[in-house]
């Protein structure tokens, strides 16, 4: 007789309450971190009131950090720059977190370039703590989430927040609105592609850096670092009594590196002394409500029943040309908001007394 083979259970671990995860991540715990980020990202909604009832208890911990936006061309070596940047940080004793935006995969909607494994020796180090996230196809190049981890991050104990965004271009400017200090990474040689990169994103940028000054390649970096100069010497400062600069570094040899958070530090110092970088905080929190407010409505009106079963034939008439495209958003609106005003209560006093 031949006995049931034993099945192997695996055993399920207790979800950790909201206060174990809030004293984790107060205490800097990485690994609790992480687990709270990926509650902030959830689309799920008792996730998403779990992560909101954590993040306003660490919300008074949180603004201690320098915050620093990342953008560049690719293959400008935005994360071997971050890598050397941030191993330079953490071996001075700094603790730097990254917030990695991948492109989003049109497949499974995951991160395709995996910016952990290709920062993997900041990775490992004590002090840093790298969350690779995908932008889900979010304008600006970084995750619709990633101003609530930043909060998470600098409850840690992070003191210095890195944000790297897909790439540059018209629509990845969100950055400058939850960050203070934005630098953008530039090539030698860039031609054309940086030509039409200076147009938008010039006017918004504290620093520009020319990477991979090195080698055979040091002489014209400097010749770019010169034209960037005289651009940016033409352009309204980005920040109020910040004269933006443009220096060279090269992440392979570590050159510049250095100097380049000199410069940022120096920043920090000066716009704090002036009160513009606490006022740029409190512009970009109320820039964050507003925001939020407008995808709210959004949702509202695309997840609203009559809306949902209206839409397609209002869509076909437009798309056949047997109504115009303003009367066609008016048709939808007003079927939207007749719902609102039957949701709302009445009011306790009669209009004719």
């Amino acid at each position: 007789m031949v006995k049931n083979p034993r099945k192997f259970v695996k055993r399920k671990q207790d979800e950790q309450t909201a206060e174990e995860m809030i004293h984790g991540i107060l205490n800097g715990n990485r690994t609790i971190l992480s687990k709270v980020i990926t509650l902030i990202e959830s689309s799920a909604s008792r996730h998403q009131e779990q992560a909101q009832g954590i993040l306003q208890e660490l919300l008074p911990h949180s603004g201690k950090s320098v915050r620093i936006g990342i953008t560049g061309v690719p293959g400008a070596g935005k994360s071997t720059f971050i890598e050397a940047f941030g191993r330079l940080l953490c071996d001075q004793g700094h603790r730097v977190a990254v917030m990695a935006v991948d492109p989003s995969s049109t497949v499974n909607g995951g991160s395709i370039l995996g910016d952990k494994t290709r920062m993997e020796q900041l990775s490992r180090h004590p002090n840093a703590f790298i969350r690779p996230s995908p932008s889900g196809g979010t304008l600006g190049g970084v995750h619709r989430k990633t101003r609530e981890s930043i909060i998470a991050c600098e409850a840690a104990g992070f003191d210095v927040i890195i944000v790297e965004t897909v790439g540059v271009g018209q629509s990845e400017t969100i950055v400058r609105g939850m960050v203070d200090f934005f630098l953008l990474l530039a090539l030698t040689g860039a031609g054309d592609e940086l030509q039409g990169m200076k147009k938008g994103i010039m006017e918004l940028i504290d620093a520009v850096v020319v990477n991979k000054a090195d080698g055979d390649n040091i002489k014209s970096a400097r010749k770019t670092m010169r034209e960037f100069k005289q651009i940016l010497h033409f352009l309204t400062p980005a920040t109020s009594g910040w004269e933006p600069m443009a220096l060279t570094c090269s992440a392979v040899t570590g050159d510049g590196i250095e100097e380049i958070w000199h410069m940022i530090d120096e920043f920090a110092k000066k716009t704090k002394s002036t009160n513009v970088f606490d006022q740029r905080r409190k512009t970009q929190v109320k820039e964050w409500l507003l925001s939020m407010i407008r995808d709210r409505l959004e949702t509202s009106f695309y997840q609203d029943e009559n809306i949902k079963e209206l839409q397609p034939s209002i869509e076909a008439e437009v798309m056949n040309g047997t109504v115009f495209v303003q009367k066609a958003v008016d048709q939808l609106f007003s079927v939207f908001q007749s719902q609102q005003k039957k949701g709302q209560p009445q009011s306790c006093c009669p209009k004719n007394i």
